[in-house]
């Protein structure tokens, strides 16, 4: 199969607020003969680079498409190589004749009168510059939209509603694919699954691509201290052992299976009150699962990260709500089950409820449904009882909880360094989840609760600016309605600490939707795309592919044979009049509406 690399909307507008250059570009040519890059010039010989501001240090093949950058920067790199207003003749340049003292007297003058032009573009009172941004970002495996700030009514999690309420919660955040491998990919990438040829749990992320330029390796590439701590990446059953390029120490707690994860305590442990299959409930510290000690270790990273203050990116991966539900047993007891599912237990405590929709959509096709092993394999003959299905689903809002206390440590350890005033707050998880729900179990489809996600992100106050003409820039807290997607995480935190994006993402920049005057229902946000293969665990290729186009209204998801692209089914639910995606309206959906929406699934995967 051919690998797409399709603009994300082709109804997509160009950019707002882009400035035409005030000053003549700058043309820098290297050639083959050239030294290597250096930190202050990461340039590729052979390549052109083009900075529309004179004033630019972050460049990249193509438009510069930074913020303007440090002064002391941009010194640094008009010492570095060799650069002239752009004019008919390149400007070619020797290992002999480039570098910190290899500039000739009257280019050091020229370069001296560019510098000084650039800097009083402005009046002095604007170039007052943003610190340089720490990342922190939070990733979490296999959690649906259960949380409080998402208007979920059991969900106890305090410290995520704490991080939505000084950042933007983004209630329309749709995966990639509901499988954590090509989901966590495409999202460190920037790439579309079918760009990595990634859909399945075995193929490395840098089989596809050796040159790949990771989201926490282009912010290493510009002087950061990268770290990640936790599942970031999937990389359990493939070759490559968490991205070491990513990273400026060496991972930890990345690389296990998720029933690794088996509590860890001194003396005998304590008795196993829970009965379901794959749940166990444990009167033991938080530190004895990987998640406690996950967060320790990223608690004390933030305190090194205080002392030295150099800009860091520091990705937290927690292996929770995911299977086995294990959290420990103070957050079970957060939550009341009743002894039978048609009980009203009377409590002050969240009551855990059966599965709203537990049935199979009607007219569904047999290929959007799958086996659920993941928890019927488990299971008896008979399969679940109903105490099972409540202790299940109380085992994953307690898995929820866990994490979120896990969270608040961290955000607490951020404040306690005083860097929460400088520091990107991102929480994302890979995909949904099922819990009974359309008579499914965990993930793998194309519904609506495993394409859906939780997506957070927190801009801090030292960001905002005053654009040309006046008026404060961000309004980085809320609610968006827009319908965007993982895929455009890595150009968001790029544009965000203006670090120049590689060439060929997929996704598109979300900070528009950080600013006071937007729109949600911009068209360039009208559309999410997920997908997911049959058989959902593959051997060398799949059968099936399912393609699934999210609007404002409606899912529409076309099941294709994978050579031929040949539709074999289709699914249509209207979610403004069936927001549980119980009835499948393709066979009786008036022609325009499907037109519609075939032609915005076309925009992303084409069958030509």
């Amino acid at each position: 199969m051919a690998k797409l690399h399709q603009p994300r909307r082709s109804s997509a507008k160009p950019r707002q607020g882009r400035q035409t250059p005030r000053c003549q570009p700058v043309m820098v040519f290297l050639t083959a003969g050239c030294p290597p890059p250096t930190k202050t010039s990461p340039l590729q010989a052979g390549s052109l680079h083009y900075v529309n501001r004179p004033a630019g240090l972050l460049y990249d093949e193509g438009c510069f498409r930074s913020a303007r950058p440090r002064r002391a920067n941009l010194r640094s790199m008009l010492n570095a190589v060799n650069v002239m207003p752009t004019a008919p003749q390149d400007i070619s340049c020797s290992s002999r004749s480039i570098g910190p003292t290899g500039l000739g007297s009257a280019l050091t003058t020229w370069l001296a009168c560019l510098a000084a032009t650039a800097l009083a573009a402005d009046p002095p009172e604007t170039l007052a510059e943003a610190p340089q941004l720490n990342v922190l970002m939070v990733c979490v495996d296999d959690m649906r939209a259960d949380a409080g700030c998402y208007g979920h009514p059991q969900a106890l999690t305090p410290h995520l509603d704490r991080l939505a309420a000084r950042g933007m919660r983004f209630e329309r955040a749709y995966c990639q694919q509901a499988l954590c491998n090509p989901s966590r990919a495409s999202l460190l990438t920037g790439r579309t699954p079918d760009s990595l040829q990634i859909w399945n749990l075995t193929k490395g992320l840098r089989s596809s691509d050796p040159n790949l330029i990771t989201l926490p390796q282009l912010f290493r590439q510009h002087g950061y201290h990268t770290r990640g701590i936790g599942k970031v990446y999937h990389n359990w059953r493939t070759a490559d052992h968490g991205d070491p390029q990513s990273w400026s120490v060496p991972a930890v707690l990345h690389f296990a299976r998720h029933d690794d994860d088996t509590p860890q305590v001194k003396g005998p442990l304590p008795p196993n009150e829970s009965t379901a299959p794959r749940c166990m409930r444990l009167d033991v510290p938080d530190e004895a699962y990987f998640d406690g000690r996950i967060a320790k270790l990223a608690v004390e990273e933030l305190q090194a990260r205080g002392k030295d203050r150099k800009p860091f990116f520091l990705a937290v991966g927690f292996w929770k709500p995911h299977l086995p539900f294990n959290p420990p047993k103070k957050y079970w007891e957060l939550y009341e089950r009743p002894a039978t599912p048609k009980s009203a237990a009377k409590s002050s405590r969240p009551l855990i409820d059966m599965p709203a929709n537990p049935l199979a959509p009607k007219h569904v096709p047999a290929l959007a449904l799958h086996d659920s092993r993941e928890i019927m394999r488990a299971a008896g003959d008979d399969g679940l009882t109903a105490d099972e299905v409540l202790e299940l689903r109380h085992g994953y809002l307690a898995g929820i909880s866990f994490l979120d206390a896990q969270l608040g440590k961290i955000l607490d350890e951020l404040e306690r360094q005083k860097l929460d005033q400088q520091t990107i707050i991102v929480f994302w998880s890979d995909h949904g989840f099922h819990l009974g729900e359309h008579s499914l179990w965990c993930k793998t489809s194309n519904f609506e609760l495993d394409a859906r996600v939780p997506l957070i992100l927190s801009v801090p106050p030292t960001l905002t600016r005053t654009p040309p003409g006046g008026g404060v820039r961000w309004q980085a807290q809320g609610a968006s309605q827009a319908l965007v997607e993982l895929l455009d995480l890595y150009p968001t935190l790029a544009e965000l600490c203006r670090l120049p994006a590689p060439p060929g993402l997929d996704g598109d920049s979300m900070v528009e939707l950080l600013q006071s005057e937007r729109s949600d229902n911009d068209s360039r946000w009208s559309a999410a795309y997920t997908q997911h293969p049959r058989p959902n665990y593959y051997g060398n290729r799949p059968e099936a592919m399912g393609v699934s186009v999210r609007t404002a209204r409606h899912r529409y998801t076309e099941w294709r044979d994978f050579a031929t692209k040949q539709v074999l089914a289709t699914e249509l639910y209207d979610h403004r009049q069936d927001p549980r995606e119980t009835d499948n309206l393709a066979a009786v959906a008036d022609a325009a509406t499907l037109a519609e929406l075939r032609a915005a699934l076309e925009r992303r995967f084409p069958r030509e």
